[in-house]
């Protein structure tokens, strides 16, 4: 209970205080969408910057911990997409937006927050490795699917280029990349600079947070329950148990499980409906996913918490 309490409550509070601002009209849609803009276009981008940008990667980029999280997202992808297609008789490129929704955790805006509250900030080095990582592994899956399955029957010459272009204008990978560079160059930013931009990521979290309940707002659920109730299931209970079972199968740390478990039992991130809605595919689902699953992370949060040592 103190979990609940202590942990994962402060985060949702904040998140609804975002949802009743836009319920209740003292935040419009169009401020909402302005400090998701600062938030993820900046604000967040400048957390991970500063993150990788002094993290040990020799210690902290370890094998086991990135396969435990990413093999069971990648599982999962195949599950929702397959899924989608031949149980729910869902098109491929519906099946495909689906799938991504198992695929992409809430890393940042849920994952971070309740991992520094439950285990402390220390505890963060893993789960800024798994992030490092996510939307370049995620979008890069879930856009060649599309495009394979978009252009099923025709050239793919253009695959590559097209893939480039849309991975690569992201600002969380360009902040990621950023981070990279000054990391392995042994680069160091001027200290007003770096304080600046502590200021700006400090922002991130709480912002970010109040910002995805005003979007969620928008998000509520219409139809499609069954295959909404799918992708939620991937998402909140097979994904964690996969990443659980391969994390004690390669015998992880403590720390490394807690934040690979911790990270994998988010509700999917709101670049899941972001992804369906930049190919109009599935942006019911998606969204209905998004708004139910994080609702649901309360009490699976908990559970999880509860599980790990």
């Amino acid at each position: 209970m103190n979990a609940l309490i202590d942990v994962i409550l402060p985060v949702f509070i904040v998140l609804g205080f975002g949802y009743i601002s836009v319920w209740q009209g003292y935040f419009s849609a169009a401020l909402v969408d302005s400090l998701m803009k600062f938030t993820q276009g900046f604000a967040i981008p400048c957390l991970l910057f500063l993150a990788i940008s002094s993290l040990d990667l020799s210690e902290n980029f370890h094998f086991p911990l990135l396969f435990s999280y990413y093999a069971s997202a990648l599982i999962c992808f195949a599950i929702g997409l397959l899924g989608a297609r031949y149980i729910f008789d869902r098109d491929w490129e519906d099946s495909v937006a689906i799938g991504f929704v198992g695929l992409f955790s809430n890393s940042v805006l849920l994952g971070l927050p309740i991992t520094e509250r439950a285990y402390g900030s220390t505890a963060l080095t893993s789960n800024f490795a798994i992030i490092a990582l996510n939307a370049p592994i995620c979008y890069t899956t879930g856009i060649i699917a599309m495009e394979v399955v978009r252009n099923r029957g025709g050239s793919l010459a253009a695959l590559p280029q097209k893939v480039f272009k849309a991975v690569f204008k992201n600002a969380l990978i360009i902040a990621l990349g950023a981070g990279f560079f000054i990391n392995l160059t042994g680069s160091t930013l001027p200290k007003i600079l770096v304080d600046a931009l502590t200021m700006t990521s400090k922002a991130a979290l709480p912002a970010a947070l109040f910002g995805l309940g005003g979007v969620l707002y928008r998000y509520r659920p219409e139809g499609d329950m069954r295959t909404i109730l799918f992708a939620v299931a991937i998402s909140l209970i097979l994904h964690p148990a996969l990443t659980f079972g391969f994390g004690k199968w390669l015998d992880l740390t403590t720390p490394e499980l807690r934040s690979a478990v911790v990270t994998g039992a988010m509700a999917p991130g709101v670049n899941a409906y972001l992804f369906a809605d930049m190919y109009g595919r599935s942006r019911r689902v998606a969204a209905s996913a998004v708004l139910i699953a994080t609702g649901l992370t309360i009490l699976t949060a908990w559970g999880w918490l509860a599980l790990l040592p």
